[in-house]
């Protein structure tokens, strides 16, 4: 038995008599990661809030991921703090755990507490 793999399609010989099966490849889900995003922000206490921004891959726009943390600042009691490029960087992408996607499905994104967001 031959086989070859040509323009998506799987070609067998049997004994003189070709058959042929379109392949898909396999493609890794962009729903199943999120771009994370680093953010430290200064308290009106004067201490350092450290938590992660959790928003789909596609989202680029740093004016929409810094938006989702100033809305989690003024749940905390901190809104009307500095949140910018400084305080807020990408940082990688990683694959998104159950326990965010009900978030990011409903509000565009999770906040993940990291020190002081008490």
């Amino acid at each position: 038995m031959n086989c070859i793999l040509k323009s998506g399609f799987l070609i067998l010989m049997l004994g003189g008599t070709y058959c042929s099966a379109q392949v898909s490849p396999l493609k890794k889900s962009k729903s199943m990661q999120v771009a994370v995003w680093d953010t430290y922000v200064r308290k009106k206490d004067g201490s350092i809030m450290h938590f992660d921004i959790m928003a789909p891959t596609e989202q680029r726009d740093t004016n929409v991921i810094y938006s989702y943390g100033r809305h989690y600042l003024k749940s905390k009691g901190q809104e009307g703090q500095v949140l910018s490029a400084k305080e807020c960087r990408f940082c990688h992408v990683e694959m998104i755990k159950p326990q965010w996607e009900a978030d990011i499905k409903s509000k565009g994104y999770f906040i993940f507490e990291m020190e002081n967001c008490d």
